[in-house]
């Protein structure tokens, strides 16, 4: 199992809306996830920066880097760019973190 960890950026005032649309997350990307091998996701809010921090374990034979190229993910990101940091493509801006300490 891998840990993956990594940053993302929401624009001013969008923190209860960003949570809406979370708390109702489609199903079918549930499952899109799910299939990919990525498990125990969760995203957190750092009010003050407006940075979230998210992490997700993945299996070892994963398929997240295909995610991209998914018509649901795309939707997805088309639905929550007016909400946070993304390139032109609506992609999600991340910021790959290094893992440099586990407790497990």
């Amino acid at each position: 199992m891998q840990r993956v960890a990594f940053t993302m950026r929401l624009k001013p005032g969008c923190e209860a809306e960003y949570r809406k649309r979370h708390d109702e997350i489609w199903p079918e990307l549930s499952r899109k996830l799910r299939e990919a091998g990525v498990s125990d996701y969760s995203i957190f809010l750092d009010s003050e920066t407006l940075t979230l921090f998210a992490v997700q374990k993945r299996a070892e034979s994963n398929t997240a880097h295909l995610l991209p190229q998914d018509a649901v993910v795309r939707r997805w990101w088309d639905y929550m760019a007016d909400l946070m940091e993304t390139h032109p493509d609506h992609a999600p801006v991340c910021r790959p973190l290094a893992e440099v300490f586990h407790l497990d």
